[in-house]
């Protein structure tokens, strides 16, 4: 048995002379191994690593992420280090399940040669407070109300919320929405009115979660709006540099854009001010669209008492402020980071056997932390994985068919062509359907194509999820352009050229669907401040 081998090699390390106290902590963790109780092990060479130990890292690789049956080189002795105490954590009672490394689903001999061809990679450090930033509370109190307010939408028909409810897991339950001249929520939400919606949201609306980690830097799928990596004090954005206002971070920045999306809240030419200001490219200054929704709200009594008391001066309100606020109800409202998963990499609980499994492949064989790595599971960066383009597009093509080139459309580089950014995973399950466009609405599916880009494209089966809409009857024309499709599979097979191969079965995928189910912070789901029942405008609040 591998951990007998392992236990033997730590055993002689305290005959050479390591730290008695550890070699014992680590004998009895690996005894605990050989009983099936993988925690107790991991969690013993996991504080070693955490010490300083290199050992103990590669030991931590071999046996716990990296798939296969054949056991490690013994390990080096080395100095010895102290133990330190892990930071403690409010949690309720841990949930301690003792897996047994199932390391038996595979042939050795299949999975041997793709082990050494995908480097497994360390789990991530725990999510704490300090990756965070500070909630200013009042401030995302009035947050609260402005998210749930259509008076920021041209037509006072649409709130952040009607794209990112908490009801659909803080996004809207569909592939592609409808936004401004529609009633309803998820499929369910319908075109009505005099301004009635032509044309769906050409993106899927992503989940909000754990926006406001410090260590965010870019946002959007195509990456439009980031901070300069030159001058970290500045953020690139689709309007220019925003450096005139007070802003307080980058997702304050982002909140400023969907009011000024056509299909999203700001209407078409001719519907309101906002929308005229819009077409005609009146954003900034006195006469803008921004300034138009600031006076808005200013005009309301209770948000402009509400700014007034948090800000301690009476002033106009400014678009600024509105956005800071909702930024911080954001980051309140849908900070994720109590899952099992990080319950597992702070020691608390431990995973089923089947979820420790598909945990090693995801950061083994699977290759899937290659994009999807550190603590947030997202690189931040841009990779064309052959989405299918389903919906309106996001430009027209020479030959007048829509197509969305993602990263390119920013970067104007050929090589960025459709290159989307990498999601974060807290909450995945909860955020479906799945990709820029959401073609996916089957998990297992999504994965499958992941795998193989350019085999998924060729076989994608139509699966979004759209609200009816008579206008749109050609979601699926583009699968039937094959210069697009050309297009499209060619950027997937150079991003993939540079990655190992991979082959998964079915049960794997299975498995790593049960990874990604331990990555749901159920908590948060069930959301902190709720839906308000009234809001300070009047307007109706989507439920």
């Amino acid at each position: 048995m591998r951990s007998g081998i392992i236990f033997s090699g730590l055993t002689l390390l305290a005959i050479a002379g390591f730290d008695p106290l550890a070699a014992q902590s680590l004998n009895h963790g690996y005894a605990a191994m050989d009983r099936g109780d993988f925690y107790a092990a991991f969690s013993a060479m996991r504080r070693l690593e955490q010490a300083g130990d290199p050992n103990a890292a590669r030991v931590l690789e071999e046996v716990f992420l990296t798939p296969g049956t054949a056991a490690p080189t013994p390990p080096v002795p080395s100095p010895p280090v102290p133990t330190p105490t892990p930071a403690p954590f409010p949690a309720a009672a841990p949930r301690v399940v003792a897996p047994a490394p199932s390391i038996s689903m595979a042939p050795a001999q299949s999975l041997r040669p793709q082990i050494r061809a995908v480097r497994a990679r360390p789990l991530p450090p725990p999510l704490t407070d300090a990756d965070f930033r500070e909630i200013d509370a009042p401030l995302a109190a009035i947050g609260h109300l402005l998210f749930f307010d259509p008076i920021l939408s041209g037509n006072r028909d649409t709130s952040c919320a009607t794209c990112h409810h908490p009801r659909l897991g803080s996004s809207d339950g569909v592939s592609l929405g409808l936004g401004t001249g529609a009633s309803g929520l998820g499929d369910a939400r319908q075109p009505v009115g005099d301004h009635a919606a032509s044309q769906r949201i050409p993106r899927n609306a992503p989940g909000l979660w754990n926006l406001g980690a410090r260590e965010i830097h870019t946002l959007f799928h195509d990456g439009r709006l980031e901070i300069d990596p030159a001058q970290p004090d500045t953020r690139l954005s689709p309007q220019g540099p925003l450096g005139y206002m007070q802003l307080d971070s980058i997702l304050a920045a982002q909140v400023l854009f969907p009011v000024l999306a056509v299909e999203e809240m700001s209407g078409r030419r001719g519907e309101n001010p906002v929308a005229d200001a819009v077409h005609d490219e009146r954003i900034h200054g006195d006469d803008g669209a921004w300034a138009i929704l600031a006076a808005r709200v200013d005009a309301i009594p209770a948000y402009r008492a509400a700014f007034t008391d948090w800000r301690g001066r009476e002033e106009s309100v400014k678009i600024d402020e509105i956005a800071n606020a909702i930024a911080a109800f954001i980051e309140a409202e849908f900070r994720a980071d109590r899952s099992d998963f990080d319950a597992y990499l702070r020691e608390l609980a431990a995973m089923s056997p089947e979820a420790g499994e598909g945990m090693r492949l995801f950061f083994g064989r699977g290759n899937c932390a290659s994009c999807h790595s550190g603590p947030l599971l997202s690189d931040q960066n841009f990779h064309a994985m052959g989405q299918p383009p389903v919906g309106p597009g996001k430009i027209a093509g020479a030959d007048g068919y829509t197509r969305d080139i993602g990263r390119g459309g920013v970067t104007l580089d050929p090589v960025d062509n459709f290159a989307f950014r990498t999601p974060m995973l807290r909450n995945v399950m909860a955020t479906g359907p799945w990709g820029h466009a959401g073609a996916f609405s089957d998990i297992r599916a999504f994965l499958r194509h992941h795998i193989d880009p350019v085999a998924g494209l060729a076989a994608y089966a139509p699966q979004a999820v759209l609200p009816e809409l008579d206008a749109a009857e050609g979601d699926y024309a583009a699968l039937d352009n094959a210069a697009l499709m050309a297009e499209v599979s060619a950027a997937a097979a150079r991003s993939m050229a540079g990655r190992p191969r991979i082959s998964l079965r079915d049960d794997e995928i299975a498995l790593l669907v049960t990874f990604l189910e331990t990555l749901t912070d159920h908590a948060a789901l069930a959301g902190r401040r709720g839906v308000p029942e009234t809001v300070p405008s009047g307007l109706e609040v989507a439920r």
